[in-house]
């Protein structure tokens, strides 16, 4: 199989979209991630997965927090800020969840402080501590096939 065919598999689950980010001295740094997800209940921990070229992987090697923030379905463009897929400069203001960085108006914002780092092929795997949790009632934005997308509910689900 080649590079390609390998991507496009991938691309075949449909996930969330999230933006990950962290602050060194006072800076922030982002960037849009679907490689996330919920790890252990007890303690609370999540995993991300961050490709070795990414400029954010030595910063949270150096900060040891970051924030996981599964964006809502009208945020669209902000994942597109933090792709890098905009060509014009956008403003983007954040707020404080345990005194970490996270973006207002997503679907949930999860705060965590690194617990272990493991390097698998071409990306880093960062374990975090959940240190805190917001959640917001809003529709999360889903990336299907290389695109955006929204969910649609069949049928209702009684558990």
């Amino acid at each position: 199989m080649d590079d390609r065919q390998f991507r496009s598999a991938m691309g075949k689950f449909a996930t969330g979209v999230t933006v990950i980010t962290t602050e060194v001295e006072g800076e922030i740094h982002g960037m849009t991630a679907n490689a996330f997800m919920s790890v252990s209940l007890d303690p609370k921990l999540v995993v991300i997965s961050i490709g070795e070229k990414a400029k954010i992987l030595n910063k949270i090697k150096e900060s040891k927090i970051f924030t996981v923030n599964i964006l809502a379905a009208d945020q669209e463009e902000l994942s597109m800020i933090f792709a890098g897929q905009l060509k014009e400069h956008k403003e983007v203001t954040f707020e404080r969840l345990d005194g970490k960085p996270v973006l207002s108006g997503a679907v949930a914002q999860v705060a965590c402080e690194v617990s272990a780092e493991h390097v698998e092929g071409d990306h880093t795997l960062f374990i975090g501590k959940v240190t805190d949790i917001h959640l917001e009632d809003a529709e999360p934005l889903v990336f299907y096939n290389g695109k955006y997308r929204s969910l649609v509910e069949l049928k209702p689900v009684t558990i």
